[in-house]
């Protein structure tokens, strides 16, 4: 039990792309987690008092601390081990990494969003905002006509962390994104959907509610 208490608790979604990108980097840590899957419509207390904006995922470290951002508790989780080297690219930096995921988590999911619920927003065209996202893509695909990953030949943290928003997209309209142009894209996305670090991040667990027995969540 001493070492159940000693883990960081993780309040997760599943089907999320931000808790879904945690989990593959707390995976590729090796480090032990303890998982509270969470329900949107009926998020628990203990996850909103931890963070007010009460979105996930959220990460309650040991002493009581909280990172409550998806890239930054990839960072953390991989600055305490990374033996995959997913913060070590073979090309480029961190920094290029996280310039790029910043194109991502900005406009591209701006269009997506635009795209895939665009009834949540007034006068968006999804149309419109399909192209804007091809655009992004496309550039994309031709970082990947040069290397099989994002950064060269082995996946790093960019490629972990844009690839479920990209899978996102894919899924609004699989024939048309299976039919766009993209031979490269669409290669390095059935390569993240049938990665082990895919299938762990995936793997269902019921509503988690308080007085639950721990689970816990972990690569082994």
């Amino acid at each position: 039990m001493s070492k159940q208490t000693a883990c960081p608790v993780l309040y997760s979604f599943r089907r999320c792309p931000y808790a879904m990108r945690a989990r593959m980097a707390l995976l590729a840590s090796g480090m032990d987690v303890e998982l509270r899957e969470v329900v949107l419509r009926d998020k628990p207390q203990s996850m909103i008092d931890a963070s007010p904006k009460a979105t996930v995922p959220v990460l309650i470290l040991p002493d009581g601390s909280v990172i409550d951002e998806s890239l930054e508790i990839m960072v953390w989780a991989l600055a305490e081990n990374d033996p995959e080297k997913w913060l070590e690219p073979e090309s480029g930096t961190l920094e290029d990494m996280l310039a790029l995921i910043s194109q991502n988590d900005g406009p591209f999911k701006h269009h997506l969003d635009r795209y895939k619920y665009f009834n949540r927003y007034e006068d968006a065209d999804p149309a419109e905002h399909r192209r804007d996202a091809e655009k992004i893509l496309n550039r994309l695909d031709g970082r990947l006509a040069v290397g099989k990953y994002l950064f060269g030949t082995r996946p790093a943290l960019a490629d972990f962390a844009i690839a479920p928003f990209v899978r996102q997209f894919a899924n609004t309209d699989r024939d048309a994104f299976d039919a766009a142009p993209f031979v490269h894209l669409q290669r390095w996305l059935d390569d993240f959907l049938n990665s082990r670090w895919f299938a762990n991040a995936m793997v269902k667990y019921d509503q988690w509610h308080e007085g639950d027995e721990p689970v816990i969540f972990k690569a082994a």
